[in-house]
């Protein structure tokens, strides 16, 4: 067995765990959608086929006022349980197991009628929430063992109580947000005593033989958190109240630290959940940024956890576990972090899926079934779309060609995975590679297309997806050699100077500002990672935060430029987009906007702001004002008198869209 410690079973006592993997909780927008549970059902059925140990649904409140949004999914009435069970059936129909998910909003609800332990406005919600009354939060206990009862009668294996992550236990937790000063407020074990009873009055509930799951935050990551000593009462006092296991929480949302995206390494928190196991006799699971069997192993196998918590991972390649048991480890479409489709779509209220795996939550309706009749299909470019088309057509029974101009597939994947934080990209491309393999598509490398191929290998349709060129602009001395757009650069065909200025604050001015800024990625040294984040693994302070951040010495005076005169990065993704600002601050960049690029001399740059001249003594001028679409071949093809389908960049060239391309691709295999 390629991973023994990850595929061994979990005794819990009364229950089994078929292997030490848990699913962990992930909002999807079905809860809510109507007819959602229907699709919710398979797709945590699909996820239970392919192996995983435990699955945990995303949060359901236990009452209204602890909803996310004014219309989020609640398990408080008898008449909720019908829908729940078409879940809980579907899993264990399929061998598996799940617990749901109990979580209270608190100050984080989205809506006017939030609740926290004091009325303290949380600065990533525009509600100042109303402190609970002691008659409240009595109640709102008692909330908490209805919803475990109702969900143990929806056919439910346990629950997952959320204590982290800021949510209403975690601001009863804290200082930071619990100024009470009665007999829920002030000392440890009064904060600590809201989470207790919780657990107590929903052990009374249901009995011994329900899996009861805490989420405990074991590292705030924000001022007036958690201590170390407080974490380590309050999870043996949960050990002795009656969890079963306690998973790992890391940051509060409104913490300015990244736990999940991209740019974090590899299991970099597993080390807090490891410190927190020599504490405790019950199971721990890790969690944050594990997304492949081998780190997987590595954390069980060296002691640091006894499960580990893997959630968009299971959106990317439900067969995750299956994969790895039959060592197909290559095969797996490992999850990159990027949040674009998930997380990104969920705090807009739109239905996630997966950038890497369009079909992740839309089972019941993006399928590959086998084509009723088999056609030559010629493919024009592998970046995202072309790939993306090519695995799904082929995996239909189509016959796919697919040329590609360069020595490599990948496309803009092989410049994004030269962005620091940006490596996983890599495991896209080896994924891709394997499934052309894996589906016999005719990879023609170092081939231009050519019109006439049409007709001469007797292709039934083309699909052309050559990507993008970068966008040019125009102005005096744009032509200069020291005027280069952002591809040159990453493919290193220019050695940069020392003072460079941007033109473009778009996803792609971040990202080089992040590469020259940059040149030694910190993602692949952990214990680096976390020190310039100030993050302190010795645990010194609350929170675990260090007392001062690291401050950084640039090795480069980077400018990046924008002629709007709105904020920079405000069309960055939603939920890292803030990191890359901080990112860029790190690095001291210079920032404008509202600039018109007036010449290129030997001066300089010459710009201007609000009709103020002003000169950048700069090396270089990269040129990262977006890109345009690659589309020489349509009009070559117009004559071929064969189906013509653009997808990817070569159809719309907004910014680099990945996450639209691959569906895009997908969408039209499908229906091909």
């Amino acid at each position: 067995m390629a991973y023994p410690h990850l595929l061994e079973p979990l005794n819990l006592g009364f229950t089994t765990l078929k292997n030490r993997v848990l699913m962990g909780s992930m909002h999807t927008g079905l809860e809510e959608e109507k007819g959602g549970f229907d699709k919710l059902a398979t797709f945590y059925q699909e996820r239970a086929k392919g192996g995983v140990g435990l699955i945990v649904t995303g949060g359901i409140s236990p009452n209204f006022r602890g909803r996310l949004t004014p219309h989020a999914s609640q398990l408080s009435f008898r008449w909720q349980v019908k829908k729940h069970k078409l879940v809980t059936d579907a899993v264990h129909q399929a061998d598996g197991k799940i617990c749901m998910q109990i979580l209270h909003s608190g100050r984080y609800g989205y809506h006017p009628f939030s609740v926290a332990p004091s009325r303290i406005k949380s600065p990533i919600t525009p509600f100042k929430p109303t402190a609970l009354s002691k008659r409240q939060i009595s109640k709102t206990i008692k909330h908490y063992a209805n919803s475990a009862m109702l969900a143990q009668k929806a056919g439910y294996d346990g629950v997952e109580v959320m204590g982290s992550e800021g949510y209403l236990i975690n601001q009863f937790i804290c200082t930071r947000s619990n100024i009470r000063t009665d007999e829920w407020g002030g000392s440890i074990e009064n904060r600590c005593k809201f989470p207790l009873e919780i657990i107590q009055a929903i052990r009374e509930q249901v009995g011994q033989k329900f899996i009861i799951i805490f989420r405990l935050s074991m590292l705030d990551l924000v001022e007036k958190g958690s201590s170390w000593e407080e974490v380590v009462y309050l999870a043996k006092r949960l050990e002795k109240t009656g969890v079963n296991i306690i998973n790992t929480g890391i940051g509060w949302h409104e913490a300015r630290i990244p736990t999940i995206a991209t740019s974090v390494p590899r299991g970099a928190f597993s080390w807090v959940t490891e410190r927190l196991k020599k504490e405790l006799s019950i199971p721990l699971i890790a969690t944050n940024r594990i997304n492949t069997p081998e780190i997987a192993e590595r954390i069980i196998s060296s002691g640091q956890a006894d499960m580990v918590s893997m959630a968009r991972p299971f959106l990317a390649d439900p067969e995750f576990v299956n994969k790895a048991n039959a060592d197909l480890a290559d095969e797996i479409n490992t999850c990159i972090g990027c949040n674009q489709a998930c997380l990104d779509h969920s705090f807009v209220l739109k239905r996630a899926t997966c950038l890497v795996n369009p079909r992740a939550c839309y089972e019941t309706e993006l399928n590959f079934v086998n084509a009723q009749t088999k056609k030559k299909l010629a493919v024009v470019g592998a970046g995202p779309a072309g790939l993306s088309f090519s695995v799904y057509a082929a995996q239909r029974g189509h016959d796919v060609v697919l040329f590609e101009a360069k020595s490599e597939i990948g496309g803009q994947f092989n410049l994004a995975r030269k962005i620091p934080g940006k490596e996983e990209f890599d495991e896209t491309i080896r994924y891709f590679k394997k499934q052309l393999e894996k589906y016999k598509v005719d990879l023609k490398l170092n081939t231009k297309f050519e019109a006439h191929y049409v007709n001469e290998l007797e292709f039934d349709e083309v699909i052309v997806a050559s990507g993008v060129t970068p966008r040019q602009i125009s102005f005096p001395g744009s032509d200069r050699d020291n005027v280069v757009d952002y591809q040159q650069v990453l493919k290193g065909d220019v050695s940069v100077g020392k003072r460079v200025a941007l033109i473009g604050a778009g996803g792609i001015g971040f990202d080089m500002a992040h590469y020259l800024g940059e040149p030694e990625s910190k993602t692949m040294q952990p214990d680096q990672w976390l020190k310039n984040w100030g993050i302190d693994k010795s645990y010194t302070n609350v929170s675990g935060l260090l007392d001062s951040p690291v401050e950084h010495s640039p090795e480069r005076t980077i400018y990046l430029l924008q002629r709007k005169n709105n904020k920079l990065g405000k069309g960055l993704g939603k939920t890292t987009g803030w990191i890359h600002r901080l990112v860029i601050k790190q690095h001291k960049v210079i920032t404008k906007s509202g600039v018109n690029y007036v010449k290129v001399d030997d001066d300089g740059l010459h710009i201007s702001i609000n009709d103020r001249p002003e000169v950048l003594n700069v090396d270089h001028i990269v040129l990262c004002a977006g890109q345009e679409s690659n589309k020489k071949i349509i009009p070559e093809l117009e004559d071929c008198g064969k189906p013509i389908h653009v997808i990817g960049g070569a159809d719309l060239a907004a910014e680099l869209d990945a996450k639209r391309a691959i569906r895009q691709g997908a969408e039209l295999a499908a229906s091909i």
